[in-house]
């Protein structure tokens, strides 16, 4: 059904909110359709992070094959053009065992990154613009005054940024002053360049706001019952969960570092890891609404009452079948 033809590989995609059921449901499609799955998460990269990103356990694959997880340590840099670089090559080796590649996430940016080619003469990096930026970094009030540079040349990149990813703020400065332009004008003329790959992407949304504020809620006690606050003091003792570093910043290992910092209570950290969940996933489906090129798939009723499980999966099923039917 899925394939390549000529250099095009045709692949699918389910993306939506945290805890929108991503997972199980995606199980169900792969073993009908016959596909491998490759994450569109951009913390399930990394190794030892298991409980806080709701990776998949083994039991819940049904012998699906899964890629791009457990492919990093914590303190590794992982940028979105890496991501797509190892991703297509993924969905290059299934398409050649005769598989659809399918890409399942909630990181938004990983699915534009497929849609679009990558810029050449973008400079990776300078090694003296680096070590400035890294200097004014390490001195008091540093990560402000990188930030608030950038929100002078590219206020649409530093909303996206926030200013404790020092790294991705520093990247975005040099790009600057390497070429000129910005990182969201460099992004812009990207989606121009024509892709390689043709994704049928379907997206899991809600009638309901609070349906899914309630499936945040449970997923969130479910992590701390599971040994969240266990998982992040093992990763800091290890050294493997640095400050700097964008895993640091990651929900549930934020607020509960916080907290074994001794800056809040452990109820406090459970109540952020809350909040940020519910903010999150509220940023995560705004962006999916704003996607024009995807198919909407809607969990719930227009009553907000959650649709049965195989009816779903039957209803995302045929939305495939028929972008498969008109893009072969």
């Amino acid at each position: 059904m899925g394939g390549k033809r000529g250099s095009m590989i045709h692949a699918i995609a389910l993306c939506g909110p945290t805890a929108s059921g991503k997972t199980a449901l995606s199980v169900k499609v792969a073993k009908r359709l016959g596909c491998e799955i490759i994450s569109c998460d951009s913390m399930q990269l990394y190794r030892g992070m298991d409980i806080g990103t709701a990776k998949v356990r083994k039991d819940e694959t049904l012998g699906v094959p899964h890629h791009m997880i457990d492919i990093l340590e914590p303190w590794e840099d992982f940028s979105v053009s890496d991501y797509r670089e190892r991703a297509l090559g993924c969905a290059e080796e299934i398409t050649a065992r005769g598989k659809i590649p399918f890409f399942v996430g909630g990181t938004g940016l990983y699915i534009d990154s497929l849609t679009r080619a990558p810029l050449s003469r973008v400079p990776e990096s300078d090694p003296a613009l680096l070590g400035h930026y890294q200097e004014i970094a390490e001195r008091e009030g540093g990560k402000e005054e990188l930030h608030a540079r950038l929100t002078e040349i590219d206020p649409e990149s530093a909303v996206a940024i926030h200013k404790n990813n020092v790294r991705r703020v520093i990247r975005a400065l040099i790009l600057y002053d390497m070429t000129g332009r910005t990182k969201s004008v460099l992004d812009r003329e990207s989606r121009a360049v024509p892709a390689d790959i043709s994704v049928g992407l379907v997206t899991l949304l809600f009638h309901r706001r609070e349906t899914l504020y309630e499936r945040v809620d449970r997923r969130v006690d479910e992590m701390l019952r599971a040994g969240l606050e266990d998982e992040v003091r093992t990763l800091i003792a290890s050294g493997a969960l640095q400050e700097d570093s964008t895993a640091a910043q990651a929900i549930g290992y934020k607020e509960f570092s916080g907290y074994l910092r001794g800056e809040c209570t452990r109820e406090e950290a459970a109540d952020a890891v809350r909040l940020a969940t519910r903010h999150y996933a509220k940023r995560q489906l705004t962006w999916f609404r704003a996607e024009k090129d995807a198919m909407p798939l809607y969990t719930d009723t227009e009553d907000g009452v959650p649709k049965d499980a195989d009816a779903l999966t039957e209803e995302l099923i045929s939305l495939y079948q028929t972008y498969f039917a008109n893009n072969h």
